[in-house]
């Protein structure tokens, strides 16, 4: 009986949830993986959006930072990818991202003048959406491990 139950598990239908969140997810981390991109480009076109303080700020930022910024993003697209395919693995690299989105956002706002620099409403208010996203992701993926739907 035990190997029927396992049969029944593997065979399982995706929830058509779980892909309306997979590709919103993977949309979504592509616009940061692009933003990303084109910062660490330095691309002239999307760059000439931000004055030349806001540039410095962004070419500015620590090793480390800049490292936590790639892990966070990169890891968000991969962990939908993840998603996508139905793997566990996609709780841990949600999770990861969102701890590099929090210390990025740390290092911006704390430790930097990020505030000064990049601290309208509007910036504040996208910077905790994408926050909010990060964490619904992560426990979303984590939901739907705990319910065998990811393996």
């Amino acid at each position: 009986m035990n190997q029927s139950m396992n049969q029944t598990m593997s065979h399982r239908t995706t929830p058509w949830h779980l892909w309306v969140v997979g590709v919103l997810a993977l949309f979504w981390n592509a616009m940061g993986a692009m933003d990303y991109y084109m910062t660490q480009t330095r691309n002239p076109e999307y760059m000439a959006n931000f004055t030349e303080q806001q540039l410095a700020f962004f070419y500015g930022f620590p090793a480390w930072a800049d490292a936590c910024w790639a892990i966070a993003v990169w890891g968000g697209v991969l962990g939908a990818v993840m998603l996508l395919l139905r793997k566990g693995s996609a709780v841990p690299i949600f999770l990861v991202s969102l701890l590099c989105m929090v210390i990025v956002t740390f290092q911006n706002y704390v430790l930097s003048n990020g505030m000064e620099i990049i601290g309208d409403v509007f910036s504040l208010g996208f910077t905790l959406l994408i926050f909010l996203v990060a964490l619904a992701l992560y426990l979303y993926a984590k939901r739907c491990r705990e319910q065998g739907i990811l393996h």
